[in-house]
């Protein structure tokens, strides 16, 4: 009797951790024209999971298809690539959308033999059926057009895309998708300008579903379900400790209480671990502090996340002064969650008080972080007041955003909490807000603090009346706790009063975001002119 063997090639939906090998499966196929970033493929699959497959073979990713539900108007009518996808990030997608629209389709040369292609688009007719959806439509690439042009075979795309229809022109990829069941609408001009073989234009074609009457007129409705995640922002008073223990002692405090109400989250203030100065034996200077609370980044990191495993929540460790490896000091929040794991991201723009006295420099990444809850974005104070970073979370799939942060007046606090709260209206997202109140004598930048940290909420009907979940008294110690339903977000994208995500005017404006990220040369940041005044925010 012969023996089982594992399968050699699977169909399956596109996982986050398939990442990495589609960028490499994309930039071998696609030689020499721009690829996707990370945060693209996440989008993508964040935003609609159901929508993106990817074939497996021997282990590895050699094929891989991204799609979108839309608007039978927005799928239909004249588009380009930028548009339609949401700028690659897949964030267009209607979950009332009546067809399927394939964003990205991409096979390794090597294994083409196997029909991978011919698999994916099975899979997604099979995704159309199921979803009762009125087809599948793409733009597809005409790839042997730039060279019929140039021996003026065909005088225009619509005369090669005529020509190969009657079979006069050869062309595989149209040749393929007409084989698969597909027919043209026509042609989309200047749909993709970077693909030169097709002079930019592509192919409109569509399959229908043959089990849905076109006529029919079908409303798809978003369930009104529960998909609940409780939240908990501490409002940490700053009191002077004896040692690194009695502080982590005083954080354990808080995430005890808010395991003990069953919470998802709980998340710490910026600059919280300035604490840890106040049993210094002798006065540093501004830097000198921020030396020495750099030296405390990995016990920080290892006690908070040992407390994430032991109470089973999920922390977003506020902000801590962090030397990276270029030896620049960076304000970073650690998120260690409960699984074990642990993300940090950087605050991209520190204030001119904390570059003037402290020399702290922005990061240069900005990104969701997966969490068992779903992605996750989190903006350290001042960064809530610049509305594209929020934004490129959104379109990576992140549905709450957390932000610690540090002010000393109600000013500065309430420039952060307008912010946020903007950020809660116009990405439909739910934003968290925690801060430090009280004082430090003798440590800098904690003289006076104000806060009154939050749990915000859209301005629609599933939500709070006024936009707020819950909120802590003024400037006392507190801790916090909401049930937000990320359903509920799902419905107001779709089917709100306004719909801030899907409104966007792609064909008017985008964000384009410089892979990977640059550090600015030090010539084009604007000269402090003497010390800034304090404060944050």
């Amino acid at each position: 009797m012969p023996s089982r063997t594992a399968a050699r090639l699977e169909i399956r939906n596109a996982r986050t951790s398939d990442i990495r090998q589609i960028l490499d499966l994309i930039g071998e196929v696609y030689v020499g024209v721009e690829n996707y970033t990370p945060g693209m493929i996440r989008g993508q699959i964040n935003n609609f999971p159901q929508g993106q497959f990817v074939a497996i073979y021997e282990g590895r990713v050699v094929g891989y298809c991204a799609s979108s539900r839309l608007d039978e108007k927005v799928a239909l009518s004249p588009h380009d690539w930028e548009t339609i996808s949401g700028n690659g990030y897949g964030s267009r997608h209607d979950p009332t959308g009546d067809w399927l629209y394939g964003i990205e389709m991409v096979v390794a040369s090597r294994q083409r033999g196997l029909r991978i292609g011919r698999r994916l688009y099975e899979a997604r007719r099979s995704l159309v059926e199921e979803l009762d959806l009125k087809g599948v439509v793409f733009a597809g690439r005409m790839p042997g057009l730039a060279r019929a042009l140039s021996r003026k075979r065909v005088e225009s795309p619509e005369d090669y895309l005529d020509k190969v229809i009657a079979g006069k022109v050869r062309d595989t990829t149209l040749g393929f998708q007409l084989k698969n069941g597909f027919e043209p609408l026509g042609v989309l001009l200047n749909y993709l300008p970077e693909d030169k073989p097709s002079r930019g234009h592509a192919v409109h074609m569509v399959w229908r579903n043959p089990y849905v009457d076109p006529e029919e007129d079908k409303r798809y409705r978003i369930p009104r379900g529960v998909d609940s995640v409780r939240l908990a922002t501490v409002q940490l008073q700053a009191r002077p400790v004896k040692d690194f223990d009695e502080f982590i002692s005083n954080v354990e405090y808080f995430v005890d209480v808010a395991a003990d109400y069953d919470s998802d989250f709980v998340v710490f203030p910026e600059l919280f671990t300035l604490s840890l100065l106040s049993f210094e034996t002798k006065k540093l200077d501004p830097m000198q502090a921020i030396d020495r609370l750099t030296e405390h980044t990995p016990h920080i990191v290892e006690a908070l996340s040992k407390l994430a495993l032991a109470y089973n929540v999920n922390i977003i460790g506020g902000s801590h002064p962090t030397r990276a490896d270029d030896g620049d000091i960076q304000n970073v929040a650690y998120v260690c969650l409960r699984d074990g794991s642990v993300h940090a991201q950087e605050k991209i723009h520190p204030t001119p008080n904390e570059s003037y006295w402290w020399h702290i420099k922005g990061g240069d990444e900005i990104g969701t972080i997966q969490t068992d809850c779903g992605p996750i974005g989190v903006l350290i104070c001042y960064d809530s007041e610049f509305p594209e970073l929020a934004r490129r979370l959104v379109d990576e799939g992140a549905r709450i955003i957390f932000t610690p942060f540090c002010t000393d007046t109600r000013q500065g606090y309430m420039r952060v909490r307008y912010c946020c709260q903007a950020r809660a209206v116009e990405n439909q997202c739910f934003v968290v807000m925690s801060g430090n109140v009280g004082n430090l004598p003798g440590v800098d930048n904690m003289d006076i603090q104000y806060a009154q940290s939050c749990i915000l909420t859209p301005c629609d009907f599933p939500f709070a009346r006024d936009g707020i979940a819950a909120e802590a008294s003024e400037n006392i110690e507190a801790l916090t706790i909401a049930d937000v339903n990320l359903d509920d977000l799902t419905w107001a994208r779709a089917e709100g009063t306004v719909q801030n995500l899907g409104d966007r005017r792609f064909d008017l404006y985008r964000i384009d975001w410089t892979p990977g990220g640059e550090t600015a040369d030090e010539g084009f940041h604007t000269p402090v002119k003497g010390p800034p005044k304090p404060g944050g925010g």
